[in-house]
């Protein structure tokens, strides 16, 4: 529109001088008058889409030195009128890299972060290529030569429906057979006999205590040497860390008046990535 308006201003300007020059060399005022529209009719600029096309890709040959990509014209505009950038959080706002951290609550005797983590990695498929994020990030955490005593010999995958997996084990050495299983807090939480109140009071107090950090928890149990009893092991807990250029980024969005809405399938977590 700045641009319509300079062009038609200049036009208008240009021809009332073109006007009254004609006037003052004695044309008729009749064929000046038809002669002036002409030249402002001409000079509209008509192919004002030719002009804006022009001008973007002016604009996107200066983004591209910004190391912005330009797919479509259409874009930088839109962009300009943008006043709310909803975001992915996984790989958009985050480097999605789970990374473990260093607190891991513990609910067993003897039990340690590396006890526990080898408890979570027999329940995934240890001698295969992780299936998914939690996966590698257990089998990527393990020190996989104290696995090499154990053998799995049954393995429940992940299901939407279940939310946690389940490895059975023998050891080798001593042909003691249990069962492992990891995944979402509350879920194994379920396992739990009544009796384990206390255990479970505690392990919603540290999961509360963690998310209000952005820290996720995965819990971990197996089942006592020759019963189906459950008992919970300990969290393992990781973070899915921002990049390094997220907090710029949302800053310089907020400076030019655009609001950052972070859209996820994910709950909601107070603490770090609303800071």
């Amino acid at each position: 529109m700045k641009i319509m308006m300079v062009l038609v201003g200049l036009s208008l300007t240009l021809c009332i001088i073109n006007f009254a020059y004609l006037l003052a060399e004695g044309v008729d005022v009749q064929e000046a008058l038809s002669f002036t529209i002409v030249i402002l009719v001409a000079s509209i600029p008509l192919a004002i889409e030719i002009v804006t096309t022009t001008t973007l890709a002016i604009g996107s040959k200066n983004l591209a030195k910004h190391g912005a990509i330009v797919a479509k014209l259409s874009a930088i505009e839109d962009l300009a009128g943008m006043s709310i950038l909803c975001s992915d959080k996984t790989g958009t706002l985050t480097l999605n890299q789970m990374m473990l951290q260093d607190d891991t609550p513990i609910y067993c005797d003897g039990e340690t972060q590396e006890s526990v983590l080898v408890l979570a990695a027999m329940a995934a498929k240890w001698k295969e290529p992780p299936r998914d994020a939690l996966d590698r990030l257990t089998l990527g955490s393990v020190n996989m030569s104290l696995l090499e005593s154990y053998e799995q010999t049954d393995y429940l995958p992940f299901d939407p429906q279940t939310k946690r997996t389940e490895g059975t084990v023998r050891n080798k050495e001593t042909g003691v057979e249990f069962k492992t299983s990891k995944g979402a807090p509350h879920i194994i939480l379920a396992l739990l006999p009544q009796s384990s109140s206390n255990i479970r009071d505690q392990v919603e107090k540290d999961v509360a205590r963690l998310g209000e950090c952005g820290i996720r928890s995965l819990a971990v149990a197996r089942t006592i040497s020759g019963t189906d009893t459950w008992e919970m092991a300990g969290l393992l807990t990781f973070l899915d860390p921002p990049r390094l250029d997220t907090k710029q980024t949302i800053e310089d969005a907020r400076h030019h008046g655009v609001q950052v809405k972070m859209i996820t399938g994910k709950l909601p977590l107070p603490g770090r990535y609303n800071k």
